[in-house]
């Protein structure tokens, strides 16, 4: 029989912890003199019984360990049933949201999707903006957990290839999941700390700064302010740039580099093909803006290299008028979006290492045609590439083109036109942010899609936090029943 307490007794133990959190925006409103304050309060007590009845019940599976079984529906279970928790100050809360809104904004906001329901922004209490970042961050710390420690056991999509990886090559420095875990996290600490310091100097209030280095390094594009970082044009869409590229390289290089190896992130195959691949993205459409419609260098520049840097990171966040850059920038930036950030990031889409392993086996595929006696196996980064990789990667890719067809179709079902059902279904599943067309132009959210559609896209966004097939699996009859 199917034994879910231990499931049960770690989801429990994240809703009291979730809990506990909320009381942090609770002070800050608290503070500021806000009403506000009550609502985080009255949601905190929710979350924090609930999930201490759940772990309380539960208590007898410690100390078993989790099989692959119960890994893939806890990683599923976190990111359906956390943010069920997460959405009550924005029920509760100054914005009053619909159960179907407040919980699409949790899920965008636990999976770093950054796409949000919500407008005026700007007037929200300080709280609750802060909540809307801290999602932001307490996920995109948790996919880097789940990238490094789930994802490989459970041999989904090819990441079997970073658990030899990513483990071994750290050899005695760290042996355990465990160690790994403690490093990842000071080193996504350190990282945000050092991204509001830097907001903090280049002009943004103390809520901005914090915020927006949450969401920068978690590569989550939540941001306090309606119109993002347009406020902030100039030295700040560097900054923004900069942090969005460390969130969405690998972490466990970071971790090398503070134990010993200061050229990890260099020598690894993965971050070197992301920086060219967006600097050569970006130079075409700076290029392009630049002949077609003018205009001085460097702001030309500073503003594709900002909202490219958010498509391909999947961080969200934007900077000017996207939308009008014409059908030239619209392609790339979409291609951007399909490959987004490095594996074992807290970025999203197909990533760059199932990328560089596609391309491998068709180049492969294609020597073997030219010359069918030759014995061409798959490599990368001088390692062969065993058959279970192959095959993930494979599969993976497949289910990821299929899906989009499939939930864009869908999503043309329940009322919303074609171009917007496409580039919705391309930013959820990217986890990217982005809203474009006609259902998107009026406000630049998704409050105009109809229910079904939103909730099409809380599910694509979950799917594509978790790898498509953790999900998929979950799904599947036979789960349950072996």
């Amino acid at each position: 029989m199917f034994d879910l307490r231990p499931i049960g007794y770690i989801v429990g133990l994240l809703i009291a912890a979730l809990g506990l959190l909320m009381l942090i925006p609770a002070g800050v409103d608290s503070l500021d003199g806000q009403a506000e304050a009550q609502a985080f309060v009255t949601s905190a007590v929710i979350s924090i019984l609930v999930g201490a009845m759940l772990a309380l019940a539960t208590r007898n599976s410690l100390g078993r360990s989790l099989s692959v079984r119960q890994a893939f529906l806890l990683t599923f279970g976190i990111w359906i049933l956390v943010p069920l928790f997460g959405s009550l100050p924005f029920m509760l809360g100054a914005t009053q949201a619909r159960f179907i809104d407040a919980y699409f904004e949790a899920v965008s906001g636990i999976t770093t999707t950054g796409s949000t329901v919500f407008v005026g922004l700007d007037s929200l209490p300080p709280g609750l903006n802060l909540w809307r970042g801290m999602l932001n961050w307490l996920g995109g710390l948790g996919i880097a957990f789940i990238a490094m420690i789930f994802l490989p056991v459970m041999r989904v999509g090819g990441m079997q290839f970073f658990r030899t990886e990513g483990f071994d090559t750290l050899g005695k420095v760290m042996p355990r999941a465990t160690d790994i875990a403690v490093s990842l996290f000071w080193v996504y600490a350190g990282l945000t700390v050092a991204a509001g310091l830097t907001y903090a100097a280049i002009g943004m209030t103390g809520i901005d700064a914090v915020v927006h280095a949450m969401a920068s390094i978690a590569t989550g594009g939540f941001s306090p302010r309606d119109s993002s970082f347009t406020a902030y044009q100039g030295a700040g869409e560097y900054a923004g740039a900069l942090f969005m590229i460390l969130g969405s390289l690998p972490y466990i290089r970071y971790v090398q580099m503070v134990t010993g190896s200061p050229a990890a992130i260099w020598r690894d195959r993965q971050a070197r093909a992301y920086l060219a691949w967006l600097l050569t993205a970006v130079a075409m459409v700076a290029t392009w803006r630049l002949v077609t419609v003018g205009g001085a260098v460097e702001p030309v520049f500073r503003e594709t290299l900002f909202n490219l840097t958010s498509v391909m990171s999947g961080t969200g966040f934007f900077s000017g008028s996207f939308s009008t850059w014409g059908g030239f920038s619209v392609v790339i930036a979409f291609m951007l979006g399909l490959v987004g950030g490095c594996s074992s990031s807290s970025s999203g889409a197909l990533s760059v290492f199932r990328v560089q392993v596609t391309a491998a086996a068709v180049i492969t595929r294609l020597r073997l045609i030219a010359s069918p006696s030759r014995i061409v196996p798959v490599k990368y980064d001088g390692r062969t590439l065993d058959e279970p990789t192959m095959n993930g990667v494979v599969m993976y890719v497949g289910a990821y083109v299929l899906t989009i067809g499939v939930l864009s179709v869908a999503m043309t079902l329940v009322g919303v036109d074609t171009e917007s059902a496409l580039m919705a279904i391309w930013t959820s599943i990217g986890n990217i942010g982005y809203g474009y067309g006609p259902m998107v132009a009026r406000t630049g959210t998704f409050i105009d899609f109809p229910d079904p559609a939103k909730w099409i896209m809380i599910l694509t966004m979950v799917t594509g936090r978790l790898a498509l097939l953790a999900v998929f699996v979950v799904m599947l009859p036979r789960f349950w029943m072996r």
